[in-house]
């Protein structure tokens, strides 16, 4: 995989919950992280004492987080009452070169800043709430 413009990894979010996603506005940093648990079956008779895993067995997830500024009105108010509304809406991350990821998340956390002589920030971040669809770009 070649080299990727960072803008390029996008955050959807269902706005409607019929699938009309939009991309979360002013956010300028993305990050997504998937994750398996792995299931321990070593024994006494393991080969050479080495540890073994059973496959396809563990807990799979993901999360999502992002900064950036308010922006567009619209997502940012969508985001605000998923969040205090506790919804597990459909969401969208488009990795450059590599595939989207779709599927229900719940907004864990979002936390609000500013300067005084700066613009107002904020993070947000996400856990998977269910099964993800992937396809590849």
């Amino acid at each position: 995989m070649a080299a990727q413009n960072g803008k390029d990894l996008l955050i959807k979010l269902d706005m409607t919950g019929g699938g009309e996603f939009e991309t979360v506005a002013g956010l300028r940093a993305t990050r997504v992280s998937f994750n398996a648990e792995s299931v321990d079956v070593t024994t006494l008779d393991s080969e050479g004492g080495w540890r073994e895993l059973l496959t396809g067995a563990g807990v799979k997830s993901a999360t999502i987080s992002g900064s950036g500024i308010f922006k567009d009105s619209a997502t940012d108010e969508r985001a605000r009452r998923v969040f205090f509304e506790g919804e597990t809406p459909a969401f969208q991350v488009i990795i450059p070169d590599f595939g989207i990821v779709e599927g229900a998340f719940q907004l864990t956390s979002i936390e609000y800043s500013g300067d005084y002589n700066g613009e107002a920030t904020y993070e947000l971040a996400m856990a998977s709430a269910g099964a993800l669809a992937f396809t590849a770009l």
